[in-house]
């Protein structure tokens, strides 16, 4: 794995399916991974989200760990040469 990808979500759905659209596209040809941590959001982001990027590692908590834990638990699980946050 070269890329990992981590982004954080926190009840904003909507603005997340762009960017994993966006990132999936700018990571066609690299061998990557995408890692979302959520913070626990309210706005039924896994619903939406979850069967629509199978391909994307999700990390759903049970509350709002902030962004520098959230970050660090998607750091945990990443497995790329390089990290993007």
């Amino acid at each position: 794995m070269i890329l990992s990808v981590i982004i954080v979500n926190y009840n904003v759905k909507h603005f997340l399916e762009q960017c994993l659209y966006s990132v999936q596209k700018a990571c066609k040809g690299i061998d990557a991974e995408i890692i979302v941590a959520d913070n626990n959001s309210t706005d039924g982001s896994r619903g939406f989200l979850e069967p629509a990027f199978p391909g994307v590692k999700f990390l759903w908590n049970t509350d709002n760990t902030g962004f520098a834990k959230a970050n660090n638990q998607a750091l945990e699980m990443a497995t790329g040469d390089f990290i993007l946050f």
